[in-house]
């Protein structure tokens, strides 16, 4: 049996799906064109075009920062997965009377306004001298990544069919064995695109790096927020761009890589 023929879409339809991708990409039509401008100051359309704010973006001004924020991005997100994965076994697969309890605090972060966060991590950094070092920063986004990677492993955990599991189990794998051999592989998806989420949450952050990092321990967010407070300065536009290329490149390697996997396991 065939199944039915989609629909072709009306034209109001067709124009609203236009309207909604046109503004999703706006900031990128508008920020990429923005860092090849010959202007001095934020113009759209660019007057010209060169690529002399790009020159000034690979100086060490802006690039200590840039490698700051890969480091605490892959040190938070080891951390995170470490941190909220058993998290998800716990809230998923015990039963235990604070289980409600931990999940709601475990998504706090995420209900909190950053800036709310931002200043009881200060507060509490502050006495314990973690401010303006890269393990409070890295304690910090870990925090707020926590929510992200705890809902990711949640879902999949939900879906995931345990009969496998027991069937291990009952040939005689130990716990450990049934993990590593039948529980992780199923998991692998979403340990990459948990991985992925909390990356770029951590890569993006600029609220709580305000407040907790530094100039010497500075973000490439907070780098650009004290670019634009004290003038207008394109190379904010380059570093646009290149927040946006890293995302897209993680995305892409990552589909890729699952893609490959399937590829693998078809053709056994």
């Amino acid at each position: 049996m065939k199944p039915p023929a989609l629909e072709r879409p009306t034209a109001g339809t067709a124009v609203a799906a236009f309207a909604v991708a046109l503004f999703i990409l706006a900031p990128i039509l508008i920020v990429v064109p923005m860092s090849f401008s010959s202007a001095q100051s934020f113009e759209f359309p660019p007057p010209g075009y060169w690529l002399g704010h790009y020159a000034a973006y690979f100086s060490e001004d802006w690039l200590g920062p840039t490698l700051n924020s890969f480091v605490i991005a892959v040190a938070s997100s080891v951390v995170t997965l470490a941190v909220a994965t058993p998290a998800a076994f716990a809230v998923n697969r015990r039963e235990f009377a604070t289980r409600r309890a931990l999940q709601i605090v475990l998504l706090l972060p995420m209900l909190v306004p950053s800036i709310i966060m931002a200043i009881s991590y200060y507060s509490v950094f502050g006495m314990l001298g973690l401010n303006q070092t890269y393990l409070g920063v890295i304690l910090a986004h870990t925090c707020i990544s926590i929510p992200v990677v705890l809902i990711a492993m949640s879902a999949s955990l939900r879906n995931l069919d345990r009969n496998l599991e027991r069937a291990a189990l009952i040939c005689g794998a130990t716990p450990a064995q049934g993990f590593l051999l039948v529980t992780f592989p199923l998991l692998r998806p979403a340990f990459l695109i948990a991985a992925f989420f909390a990356f770029i949450h951590s890569f993006d952050e600029a609220t709580i790096s305000l407040f907790i990092s530094s100039r010497e321990v500075s973000t490439l967010p907070r780098r650009m927020f004290s670019s634009i407070h004290l003038e207008a300065d394109p190379v904010i536009a380059v570093a646009s761009t290149f927040m946006i290329a890293v995302a897209l490149t993680v995305m892409v390697v990552m589909t890729a890589s699952s893609r490959h996997r399937r590829r693998q396991e078809g053709a056994r």
